[in-house]
């Protein structure tokens, strides 16, 4: 179950007797706890009296579903949240000092069958994600905690995901950005959903207070989106604009930004589009679809500047570009007065 699914299911449907949350994704893992204490315990006195934490890493299974058993004198309504929910499953040696031995998923499953009216339990673990080393062991969490009826996967945002999702917070907040804008809050913060969320949040304050929002404000107020002056950087070369390369240059110089790294943003950007143009791709459709059967995960907007360079340039003209950045490398790793003038030197020989 998606978190929005599960948000669904909390508006239409009683609560489940137990959840399993898996996924370190926090923003959406806060939002769901929200809905789930909001229908359960709508009020501070009720969730005074009826939201029990514990943590699984210092506490048992055994005792959390004793604390989920008993009832209480003054909640009718309760909600026991145990995280850390990898750790109540067994370990190769068990320490010699435990007391007792740990809780079997037959144990939860046993309680499950028969639980206590007006209690649920939610199972947290942030552990792990969803790719890598990590898939096994998360899949070894959802198998020990099987008997829970519903699992919610807190997976990060896809690209996407992560844009339909800025768009909708913006929407909400009462902000209008354009596509381009967007693209650049989303990829500066990397998709993150808490991220996107707390900056939304900023750029609301400062629009309600009467300046001026557009791309410039966002890379001055946007952790990181400094990074992105380097695409706009790109798309001057790409439209042989020296002018606007020479002041996105200017920009970045005045954002103190690194410009060997800046320098391999570029070359990045014209090794993919020779690869586009070698490839015969007709759009940034396909662009994205060849990049990412080679393994590389690319944003929508990434994937459109990549065609937009492929297009301005022939080949020969991208292969010339390469070899100009790979001179422009070299003299940065020179002896050499100003890291801005290979910069520059590059700029006023590539967009003549």
């Amino acid at each position: 179950m998606t978190p929005r699914q599960f948000l669904s299911h909390i508006r239409q449907a009683p609560p489940a007797p137990a959840y399993l949350f898996l996924g370190p994704e926090p923003f959406q893992r806060d939002w769901c706890r929200k809905a789930l204490l909001d229908r359960l315990l709508p009020d501070a006195e009720a969730r005074d009296q009826g939201f029990t934490r514990h943590d699984l890493s210092e506490t048992s299974l055994t005792a959390v579903l004793e604390d989920a058993c008993s009832l209480s004198l003054f909640a009718s309504q309760r909600l026991l949240w145990a995280s850390s929910a990898e750790a109540a499953l067994p370990r190769a040696r068990a320490p010699s000092d435990q007391p007792e031995a740990p809780a079997s998923p037959e144990a939860l499953a046993r309680y499950l069958k028969d639980p206590t009216p007006g209690t649920v339990l939610v199972f947290e673990s942030t552990r792990y994600a969803f790719e890598g080393d990590d898939k096994k062991k998360l899949e070894r969490v959802r198998e020990f905690f099987s008997a829970v009826p519903i699992h919610v996967e807190l997976a990060p945002l896809g690209g996407e995901q992560a844009r339909a999702f800025a768009e909708r917070l913006a929407r909400q907040a009462g902000l209008s950005l354009s596509p381009a804008e967007l693209d650049l809050l989303v990829e500066s913060l990397g998709g993150e959903a808490a991220r996107i969320a707390a900056e939304i949040d900023k750029l609301h304050l400062w629009a309600a207070s009467g300046k001026p929002l557009g791309a410039e404000q966002i890379m001055e107020l946007v952790p990181d989106a400094r990074a992105t002056t380097i695409f706009a950087l790109v798309d001057a070369l790409a439209r042989h604009d020296r002018l606007r390369a020479l002041d996105t240059l200017d920009t970045l110089v005045r954002q103190s930004e690194y410009l060997p790294l800046a320098l391999s943003f570029l070359s990045s950007q014209f090794r993919a589009a020779l690869a586009a143009k070698e490839a015969g791709l007709r759009s940034s459709n396909e662009v994205r679809s060849h990049l990412s059967s080679l393994g590389l995960n690319v944003w929508p907007s990434k994937a459109a500047q990549i065609h937009q360079t492929a297009s301005a340039f022939s080949p020969s003209q991208l292969a010339s570009a390469l070899k100009s950045l790979f001179r422009a490398d070299r003299a940065l790793r020179d002896a050499r007065p100003d890291d801005r003038v290979v910069m520059e030197d590059f700029i006023l020989h590539f967009a003549a």
